[in-house]
């Protein structure tokens, strides 16, 4: 939101400089308000055309001045921000996938491969798992709470987390994990070892930790015990 505000405060004071500059030739810098008024105005620009080069110059005037006339107005103001917002994140989303297209090429790769390997089963939403051992406990439901020992992986075997190389179960609430996760838990009785194969629009999609060793659109093995459901 940091980054669709900025871009607002830009569009504004863009826009003042373009719907003015015809009624006022240049003027040069006189006082301290001056140099500021400009210097305001020719940062924003420069902040508009790096971001949003694609903007549709006549358009962009044209709501302007509609703002400032209150008329002829083609969105209503509660909609402005979900506009802009939606735009910008589709946007953010299609260059990710760009940048990113390669390690979620490399993820449904290995997945189609896996999954005719022998013992993996596939679900309806293209979560792939193994049975290493099975329990014969309840299977948890999305109210509850869960322990567990895991191991995760990237698909080449990096290890991201673990709580058995930590040496400490973890305890969560079911829904409160990836979905291919939520999926999963509720195939297990409590006692079972699951191998999971996780697609990435069941683990972090586009949005892992930044500061993490996931990358965007990555799929995911993890090694999931069910120790417990706790009351």
């Amino acid at each position: 939101m940091k980054v669709v505000k900025l871009f607002v405060v830009a569009v504004i004071a863009t826009s003042l400089f373009s719907c003015s500059q015809n009624a006022v030739t240049n003027k040069p810098l006189e006082t301290e308000l001056d140099s500021v008024s400009y210097a305001i105005g020719l940062d924003m620009a420069i902040k508009l055309k790096s971001n949003f080069s694609e903007v549709d110059k006549d358009l962009f005037i044209q709501g302007y001045r509609n703002g400032i006339d209150s008329t002829n107005v083609l969105l209503e103001q509660a909609d402005l921000n979900k506009v802009i917002s939606t735009y910008f994140t589709k946007r953010q989303q299609l260059e990710n996938e760009k940048k990113f297209e390669t390690v979620k090429k490399e993820g449904e790769d290995f997945l189609e491969a896996n999954k005719s390997n022998e013992g993996v089963q596939v679900t309806d939403s293209g979560l792939q798992y193994i049975v290493m051992k099975e329990g014969n406990g309840a299977k948890p439901t999305t109210a509850d709470r869960v322990k567990v020992h895991y191991h995760g992986t990237l698909i080449d075997g990096t290890v991201f987390d673990s709580s058995v190389d930590r040496g400490v179960p973890y305890d969560m609430n079911v829904t409160q994990v990836i979905q291919g996760w939520i999926e999963g838990l509720q195939l297990m009785p409590v006692g079972s070892k699951y191998k999971f194969f996780v697609p990435q629009q069941l683990a972090y999609g586009a949005n892992p930790n930044p500061r993490g060793p996931i990358k965007p659109y990555a799929a995911l093995v993890f090694e999931v015990e069910l120790l417990e459901i706790l009351k």
